[in-house]
């Protein structure tokens, strides 16, 4: 018995040592359950504080967009929704459903929470530290490289799907699977 629990022991050390320290965070999902960061830990991952009313609330199309094209590369989108700035609304239900219904969003929503501030989430506080840049406004984005290896801080007014937010993640996506021809019939 000492044996399996040294063994569960070394694989869960293992496991977490896979972990970069700023990803190493669970958060709660806006419609329950849990998003747990570590296991996008080798992709890259865009990650936005987001609001329901705000001018900037079209850039959830450009999102939701970069994630059915290259989420299947392994590009990652997580939005976090937050009333920092006042623009956003009060249950998660409700964002919930105004996300679906305006945009098709389907890309992962954390639950509602602080992004700047004494208050912030944890994960937002790693965020800051990281890059020196706290969100100014909301749709403030962080692209995180694979590893973590990098945080690049990205502002509210440059659009998800600018080339110098795609270019910074383009060259850690999982190549394009090609479809090999069938063979021909004789």
């Amino acid at each position: 018995m000492k044996r399996w629990g040294l063994l569960l022991l070394l694989w869960g050390q293992a496991a977490l040592a896979g972990c970069p320290a700023l990803l190493n965070y669970t958060v709660p999902g806006l419609m329950g359950g849990e998003i747990n960061l570590c296991q996008y830990a080798d992709q890259p991952v865009l990650v936005v504080n987001t609001a329901s009313h705000c001018g900037f609330t079209p850039q959830f199309t450009q999102l939701e967009s970069l994630y059915k094209q290259y989420g299947p590369r392994g590009l990652v989108v997580i939005g976090f929704p937050s009333n920092d700035f006042f623009q956003e609304l009060d249950k998660p239900s409700e964002i919930g459903a105004f996300c679906q219904a305006n945009y098709g969003v389907t890309f992962p929503m954390a639950s509602k929470g602080h992004v700047r501030g004494s208050d912030a989430q944890p994960f937002f506080k790693a965020l800051i530290a990281a890059t020196d840049d706290a969100p100014m406004w909301n749709f403030h984005k962080y692209l995180i490289l694979p590893g973590a290896s990098k945080v690049i801080s990205i502002g509210t007014r440059t659009k998800p799907d600018a080339p110098e937010v795609v270019d910074a993640f383009v060259p850690y996506l999982r190549p394009i699977a090609t479809q090999s021809a069938a063979p021909a019939q004789p």
